[in-house]
């Protein structure tokens, strides 16, 4: 079992693909993870728009750098968003996605039935042909806001009018990017989650998914 779920920041893409993956019994992978660990290692090394220093931290990038401090931290994320948008990053980096889903490793449990990635550009670049696919997306004040609610619960301190910005500089930055821009795949469900609590969300993924078995 595939299942591919895209969208921006603070959509509920997390949220979802985790109840998914310990509903299904899948391995769940957090794509945008990656993109943030290759993003604070370039910044480490100097500027991450340089493609050389982006391809360095990307080439060096390992499953152990997904668990480090402060990959959900906005710098993590702004620079992700830079990483993201050279096209050497995206190539090592879809080797490492692909790698994931066509073996997912076993749970604590043993050997899972599949996986679930959780991204941007799953449905449409990375598992093109995955059979469950969805578009998870808000508009940019209700993910402010979630944002905000979940950097104060951390101990965090934010600025509303700051993250909403960073949230809306981020989406243009993704969708307008020549390579694999933040966009549905045709086939996948689009699920507006403005009004929605996660177990709502929940409830329509599993729907969209039951209807294509």
């Amino acid at each position: 079992m595939l299942i591919a779920v895209d969208g921006p920041a603070a959509a509920g893409k997390g949220v979802l693909t985790r109840k998914l993956a310990e509903h299904f019994d899948l391995a769940r992978l957090d794509t945008g993870l990656i993109y943030r660990a290759v993003g604070i290692k370039a910044l480490e090394l100097g500027d991450p728009s340089e493609q050389k220093i982006a391809v360095e931290a990307a080439q060096y990038l390992s499953f152990g750098d997904l668990d480090q401090i402060g990959l959900r931290g906005e710098a993590a994320g702004n620079a992700a968003s830079i990483v993201a948008a050279i096209p050497a990053v995206r190539d090592i980096l879809l080797i490492f996605q692909r790698d994931f889903a066509d073996n997912p490793p076993n749970g604590e449990n043993g050997p899972v039935k599949g996986a679930v990635l959780d991204g941007r550009d799953i449905g449409t670049v990375v598992c093109p042909k995955a059979p469950h696919k969805l578009f998870i997306t808000a508009s940019p004040e209700v993910r402010a806001e979630r944002r905000y609610k979940e950097l104060q619960e951390r101990g965090e301190e934010a600025i509303r009018s700051a993250i909403l910005r960073d949230i809306i500089d981020r989406d243009e930055r993704d969708r307008s990017r020549t390579v694999a821009p933040l966009e549905p795949a045709k086939d996948a469900m689009v699920l507006d989650t403005s009004d929605m609590d996660a177990d709502a969300v929940f409830a329509a993924a599993l729907i969209f998914i039951s209807s294509q078995e």
